[in-house]
């Protein structure tokens, strides 16, 4: 600790808050036990003395805010007054009027000054500069700054952020506290907006309870003020020139958000309710956009699109029941909104541009791990959004479960601290202050770009859903509820009293509302229509993807291949590294050939080429689980990066592969939402095995492989699921195949299973070709392990150059016989090869064929029956896999086969039905390994 001060001033005169209680209490230790200081701290008390002594004598030049002297007999009081400030910064959210039914006790313990040792004289003698930096003209001393510091710390907005690690943000929200500026301040008018916006929230509910008596909602009320506080942050995005706002929440309350904050017309709300039509009440100038399915979902699992009319795009993001789920898609749609893809190298973000607001359950927030997940991406370099606004929707209870039994927590937005995100909570009967809390919580994500918290504690007035009597399981809550009046009750009374307005204005208001609404659902009644009755699946979506040409002319991929593996001067890649990839020179020389990895880079580069940007995540997936892919190097020496696809002559968009949180469930979601928000990106994402993909199941179930239907909404995300069994055991072997093949239906995604890097070359770039159209789908590649290097898998540079992708590949020198084919093998990924290498040339396998089947689903039965016709001595079509029985793709393909057979018989070689996917023994695999190989090329004669 340097001592180079001057003899004039002293080192503690411009020290105060918790700092100068720290060096008092420093100081105290010192006159007991010099000796456990840091020796040069001790010199410090030895040459300037007590920190008090500093403030002894102000100078001249010293403003009206300089302390008065204190008496040194007053060290230990002085020191304890700091430390009860400190606790009320700290612990006065326990205090706090934060609850609406007041049925919370409040820990006032360390909150006294009693509890310190301290009299209402003892703090009157305190200076108020040693308690606050920047006091309010009339708080004259101590006494009074712990009033005022309890005034703002207790009251109905609560602060949790001395858990901050940065000390700039800790000091800038407790200045913004301390000044006063989250104490509500609002003219006339804006009351009397926040007035008439409740009035409609409230409104539309008791509209809807009323005519359509019976049916869910999953109502807003209780939480009423969750739209105020939204409509908060939308104006203050409006001010700043925010381009986008994504917005992600559960059911509850998700009508009213539609209706309030994206303008979706009261009669399409009440339409859905009706079971008619709503496109003729869509309104006319564009601003609302609603995109649907044609299988359809529940009116409170849609979204909608509104742009304002300052130019402010809000998304309401379409969300299944599975409530926190939807949190990482919006934070992968914010991601997109803000980058720039259109230039080569890593993409521009702009933060400023979009942000998200992520409702949340009380009960779901700590209770789903998808939260944390979510919450972890906040300042991951990949996946950073420059900070998310959370909102707790908080009901206190969740369905019919009181807190006690459903956390461990003392507030539900506890696990938010453990990522240093500061903790707002609000009363959410004092829709003034959750509007001061939003303009706090929107100036801190501008200011520090991270994630902030808002705790909108409320309550649920009715049950689950509207049918439900909560009375039968939370007795003494729903008494107290019941007793309780609205928000817009409450509040209507408030103005009244301060004669912002009337009684009688009020509830003309209220009046006037449920007019407008009646007006509305009459309006519907006129206009009956069954349009959303039809279930029509759009013809690109039912005529598929067509033949598109992808190859890449031969000069064009020596170029690039060339450029490649050209690096700077100065960079040391690791030798061994280097060797290899070197290797990749052989192929355009005619020696060896092109493997699974290099062929995924140079479909990588052709399509930046193309100019459409690439994103690829997962865990370790710069390297590549095999250490196969290596499109990041590193430099030897410096630890320097070095990415080769950002340095290809003619790339016009931008690429980035980023090694993911140890998580699935969330980044698949990401990755979802980034490609829905950005239509024209490939975007990639690569399971470390296929078996951890079991992490993001309700991914795929929910969201990838339904939404087209249920929402219309379209996504081109190719996810890659490594998979082959090689003697690793149940969960390093199974991508779970045919968990995508039952979901498999009205096109709706592409399931690949692939012998051939070529193919899988020409897979990629159709998949990229096909961004943006109609007919895009998703595109699940369920890739190999030991075939990355397998020479059999190889492609050869004009594969490449002259192919496109095939949905069958015919084993090469086998079924040469037309006549003597007897039975015809059909096989997928690793099996296809371990059969190619047992029958080589086909020498002695004239009565057999062998077809893989690449493309899974959809199923290509007019290629396959073409193949079949040709034989027509074939007596057995057999499939052939190493899943067990009711596992990977027989029972899908198996009444495909049936069809095509007309007759012929039907067969399976493979492993009997399991519960476990693989063997856990090396040995025992090979051995039923070899019994399925022999079983499917034995001649039955």
């Amino acid at each position: 600790m340097s001592t180079n001060y001057s003899e004039e001033k002293s080192p503690w005169s411009s020290i105060t808050g918790p700092n100068l209680g720290y060096v008092m209490e420093m100081y105290e230790l010192f006159q007991e036990s010099p000796e456990l200081l840091d020796p040069e701290f001790a010199e410090l008390f030895r040459q300037y003395g007590p920190p008090v002594d500093a403030m002894q004598q102000p100078s001249a030049a010293a403003g009206p805010s300089a302390a008065p002297a204190v008496d040194s007999n007053k060290f230990g009081k002085v020191l304890a007054a700091i430390q009860l400030a400190e606790a009320i910064r700290a612990h006065g959210h326990l205090a706090s009027d934060i609850y609406p039914l007041n049925d919370r006790p409040k820990d006032t313990s360390r909150l006294e000054p009693s509890a310190y040792g301290l009299t209402d004289q003892d703090l009157k003698e305190v200076p108020v500069s040693l308690l606050l930096s920047d006091a309010p003209k009339g708080i004259t001393n101590g006494l009074e700054a712990i009033s005022y510091l309890k005034s703002l710390y207790t009251d109905k907005v609560a602060f949790e952020f001395s858990h901050i690690v940065q000390p700039q943000e800790r000091n800038w929200l407790q200045a913004k506290i301390e000044a006063g500026e989250v104490k509500p301040s609002l003219a006339a008018d804006e009351k009397k907006e926040i007035l008439n916006l409740l009035t409609h929230v409230e409104g539309f509910e008791k509209f809807v309870h009323r005519t359509f008596v019976g049916q869910k909602r999953f109502s807003i009320e209780g939480v009423d003020s969750l739209v105020v506080l939204i409509d908060e942050l939308v104006r203050q995005s409006e001010t700043k020139g925010t381009e986008k706002i994504m917005i992600g929440m559960a059911h509850r309350g998700r009508l009213n958000v539609l209706t309030h904050i994206l303008r979706k017309p009261y009669e399409m709300m009440f339409a859905g309710f009706a079971h008619v039509g709503d496109e003729a009440f869509l309104p006319e100038d564009g601003s609302v956009k609603i995109t649907k399915g044609w299988f359809g979902d529940v009116k409170y699992h849609m979204g909608a699109a509104y742009t304002s009319p300052k130019g402010t795009n809000i998304k309401l993001a379409y969300n299944p029941s599975h409530l926190e789920i939807v949190s990482p898609v919006v934070a992968g749609q914010t991601r997109a909104a803000q980058e720039l893809t259109a230039k080569a190298g890593i993409p521009e973000i702009d933060a400023k541009k979009a942000y998200a607001i992520l409702v949340h359950g009380d009960a779901a927030f700590p209770g789903q791990g998808v939260v944390t997940e979510t919450l972890n991406f906040s300042r991951i370099r990949g996946y950073q959004t420059g900070g998310s606004i959370h909102i707790i929707a908080n009901n206190l209870i969740g369905f019919t479960t009181e807190q006690y039994d459903s956390r461990s927590t003392h507030y539900s937005s506890d696990p938010a601290k453990g990522f240093e995100v500061p903790v707002i909570h609000v009363n959410a009967d004092h829709p003034e202050e959750v509007v001061a809390v939003a303009r706090l919580a929107f100036e801190y994500r501008e200011k520090f770009g991270k994630d902030i918290l808002i705790d909108l504690i409320g309550y649920r007035r009715y049950g689950h859903n509207e049918m439900d009597e909560p009375l039968v399981t939370n007795p003494m809550m729903y008494h107290g509820v019941h007793n309780h009046g609205t928000v817009r009750e409450l509040y209507g009374k408030q103005l009244a009293s301060e004669n912002v307005l009337t009684e009688e204005e009020v509830k003309a208001l209220d009046a006037a509302t449920q007019k407008e609404m009646q007006a509305a659902y009459d309006r519907v009644k006129e206009n009956k229509t069954d349009d959303d009755l039809k279930l029509e699946i759009p013809e690109a979506v039912l005529n598929g993807f067509p033949e598109i040409q992808t190859g890449v002319g031969r000069d064009a991929l020596v170029k690039m291949n060339e450029e490649l593996l050209s690096w700077p001067s100065g960079f040391s890649a690791f030798g061994k590294l280097a060797r290899i990839l070197k290797r990749r020179e052989d192929p355009f020389n005619g020696k060896g050939k092109i493997d699974w990895a290099h062929a995924e880079t140079l479909a990588f580069g052709a399509i930046l080429q193309e100019g459409t940007p690439v994103r690829l995540t997962g865990q370790d997936a710069q390297r590549g689980t095999f250490a196969h892919r290596h499109l990041v190097l590193h430099d030897e020496k410096t630890g320097e990066q070095l990415v080769p696809l950002h340095h290809i002559s003619g790339a016009n968009a931008s690429f980035v592969v980023y090694n993911s949180p140890l998580s699935e469930s969330s980044v698949l979601g990401f990755e979802y939402g980034y490609n829905v928000e950005n239509d024209k990106a490939l975007v990639l994402w690569e399971a470390q095995y296929g078996d951890f993909a079991n992490m993001a199941q309700m991914m795929f179930d929910q969201f990838i492989s339904a939404s087209r239907s249920k929402w219309g909404q379209k996504s081109g995300l190719v996810m890659l699921l490594p998979h082959g069994y090689e003697g690793q055991g149940p969960e390093h072997s199974s991508a779970r195949l045919e968990r995508y093949l039952q979901m498999a239906g009205e096109n709706n995604w592409t399931v690949a299973n692939l012998s051939s890097a070529a193919n899988y070359f020409h897979i990629l770039r159709r998949q990229a070709k096909m961004l943006g159209e109609e007919a895009i789908r998703p595109l699940i590649i369920v890739t190999p392990k030991s075939l990355l290097r397998h020479p059999l898998v190889g492609a050869e540079v004009d594969d490449l150059a002259e192919g496109q992708f095939q949905t069958v590949i015919e084993q090469p020198g086998m079924g040469t016989k037309d006549k003597k084919v007897e039975r015809i093998l059909f096989a997928s990924g690793k099996m296809a090869i371990d059969l190619a290498e047992r029958v080589k040339d086909g020498k002695g396998f004239d009565w057999a064929h062998i077809v893989r089947v690449e493309q899974l689903y959809p199923f290509p039965a007019e290629k396959i029956q073409a193949i079949v016709d040709r034989y027509p001595n074939a007596k057995e079509l057999a499939w052939v896999q190493e899943e067990p029985q009711n596992m990977g793709s027989w029972t899908f393909a198996e009444p495909y086969l049936r069809e095509i057979a007309a007759g012929k018989d039907v067969a399976y070689y493979g492993r009997v039905k399991r519960s476990s996917p693989a063997e856990g023994d090396g040995e025992a695999h090979k051995v039923e390994q070899a019994r399925i190989l022999d079983e499917a090329l034995t001649n039955k004669k």
